[in-house]
């Protein structure tokens, strides 16, 4: 099985450097512009409940069927939600969540622990249930947060999760054959979709 990891296109605050986690922002119009229609047509593409990846996930795979998957949505960020980092250089709890290396609780919000759990499970039985019907393909456009808590989880080589993030209407392209043995995904490449062009 070969599986495409996606993460959605341009917001308005990914431009500015804001935390998007549970809030639901469209595509900026620029952002629309620049996804360009992915190399492959899968008859079903698997998003998450937010419309940014629904938005991405139309445009690169125009009359694909969209199956939501509620246990992909983004982390959720609490008090540091629609904030940048100069806006809480000097809030003690992002301070603190920063100097334990984003793996604290947030307050009003997850911890890396407990995202990348309900994350990884979701794509576990996703995955079961597509080798069990014997599928050749599987496409996911998501989030940020979503790539980085599964490729550290399963994919090879081992990275740490912050070097997982893939580019906006990008990400990562895997192996399954080794899945239903070993729980390991084989990194085989990585694609941007953008108009006109693949990256």
């Amino acid at each position: 099985m070969k599986i495409y990891l996606l993460r959605h296109g341009e917001t308005a605050w990914n431009t500015q450097g804001r935390y998007l986690g549970r809030t639901d922002l469209p595509l900026t119009p620029s952002g629309r512009e620049a996804l360009g229609r992915a190399d492959f047509a899968p008859a079903r593409v698997y998003v998450s409940p937010l419309r940014r990846t629904a938005e991405t996930a139309a445009i690169l795979f125009p009359g694909a069927k969209q199956a939501v998957v509620p246990d992909f949505r983004e982390m959720d960020f609490g008090v540091f939600e629609g904030r940048s980092w100069r806006d809480m250089e000097d809030f003690s709890p992002y301070r603190e969540w920063v100097d334990g290396n984003c793996r604290g609780p947030i307050p009003d919000g997850e911890s890396m622990e407990r995202f990348c759990a309900r994350t990884c499970a979701a794509f576990e039985d996703l995955m079961d249930r597509a080798a069990e019907a014997g599928e050749a393909l599987l496409a996911i456009v998501a989030h940020g947060g979503t790539q980085m808590a599964v490729m550290e989880r399963f994919a090879l080589p081992r990275r740490d999760y912050f070097s997982w993030r893939g580019p906006l209407g990008g990400g990562f392209v895997l192996d399954g054959s080794r899945w239903r043995e070993e729980r390991l995904l084989t990194l085989l490449d990585t694609v941007r979709y953008r108009r006109g062009e693949r990256e």
